[in-house]
């Protein structure tokens, strides 16, 4: 028996196991936000319409396994990356999408402000559709939006998403594609800031990354080089700590980098492709209140807009793919280590 007919044998309707549903937010700070909500049998998640189709949370057999800042989700302002308001706006969420003209901190340049992890984070989708159907033998999970970056003699940077599940696979995968719809040459930053958070994060979580290199940010990051692959319990006065990372990755440019914890035989590894995306930015956040780790695959520099970027030429095209995986039991866990200690030779 087929997976497609097995389904269906148990299922009269199949929302039992998966559905892709709307949903908006009535109350608060987040009165008005359209999102997209997946359950894909033990995996759940929901797709933010209004904040580039961002996933606000991760959760894993009722476990969260994202990081949500003080401010909770917000509904849709388009102008709340302005100013100091920009910290007001960051809710973390599993994912945000930073860029595309600017990442990090936010900096003027030129004349010109670009605020605090970009625009795009704050950019609501249109044209968006989901569905889910049979394809072939797979029951698929599927959303898909464009988000638009683009001002009146500046840039016109589209970037349309598909974010694609499977029933019963632990994953999820965004795919991107970026294109510059003006008739210059325009900078390219991207970061998809990948977040964690208790109770899936404590002192116990192991950070994997098949580093060839770690540069710290800053002093506060020195003195935490020793232990970077480590989450450091709560603390009230602890500095964040931010690494740049060099990976390894195997012969066709595919690499890696995991929350895992090996107590909970549970583990989130996070996938990309070097040719597409670079490198890895990572953030360690121990304090009180704003305890998070994120892993953050990136095209640019700590400096962002500021120092050396990728150039997208007028009309061309840049895709990215990246997709989330979660590892359930030790025998997956111990695949990934192995994985590991083969790229870090």
């Amino acid at each position: 028996m087929n997976k497609r007919e097995e389904l269906l044998h148990y299922c009269g309707s199949l929302e039992q196991v998966a559905h892709v549903r709307p949903v908006i937010y009535q109350d608060g700070f987040r009165k008005g936000l359209r999102s997209i909500q997946v359950k894909n049998d033990l995996l759940e998640y929901c797709l933010m319409e209004d904040k580039c189709l961002d996933p606000a949370y991760i959760q894993y057999r009722g476990m969260n396994l994202s990081f949500l800042s003080k401010p909770g989700l917000q509904g849709h302002d388009l102008y709340t990356t302005v100013g100091d308001r920009g910290s007001r706006s960051i809710m973390g969420g599993a994912m945000m999408t930073c860029g595309l003209e600017h990442i990090h901190g936010g900096v003027e340049l030129e004349g010109s402000y670009y605020p605090s992890h970009g625009r795009m984070r704050a950019t609501p989708a249109t044209k968006v559709s989901m569905d889910a159907c049979f394809s072939g033998d797979d029951y698929l999970l599927e959303v898909s939006g464009e988000m638009r970056e683009a001002e009146l003699f500046g840039e016109n940077m589209v970037l349309r998403r598909k974010v694609t599940s499977v029933c019963r696979r632990k994953e999820i995968v965004f795919h991107d594609s970026i294109e510059n719809q003006a008739f210059r040459e325009e900078p390219l930053c991207f970061l998809y800031h990948c977040n964690f958070g208790y109770p899936f994060l404590t002192e116990q979580t192991e950070v994997w990354i098949p580093s060839l290199r770690c540069e710290p940010r800053d002093d506060d990051a020195a003195r935490g080089l020793a232990h970077w692959n480590r989450m450091d319990p709560p603390n009230a006065l602890a500095p964040e700590q931010v690494f740049l990372h060099r990976c390894a990755s195997d012969g066709n440019g595919n690499t890696f980098a995991a929350a895992v914890r090996r107590d909970l035989q549970l583990g989130v590894c996070i996938r990309w492709n070097l040719k597409q995306i670079p490198g890895l930015v990572q953030w360690k956040s121990p304090a009180s209140g704003d305890y998070a780790l994120a892993l953050e695959p990136t095209n640019a520099s700590f400096a962002g807009r500021a120092g050396e970027t990728e150039k997208l030429a007028p009309l061309a095209l840049h895709e990215n793919t990246l997709t989330f995986r979660i590892l359930d039991g030790k025998e997956a866990l111990d695949a990934l280590e192995e994985e590991l200690k083969t790229l870090t030779g």
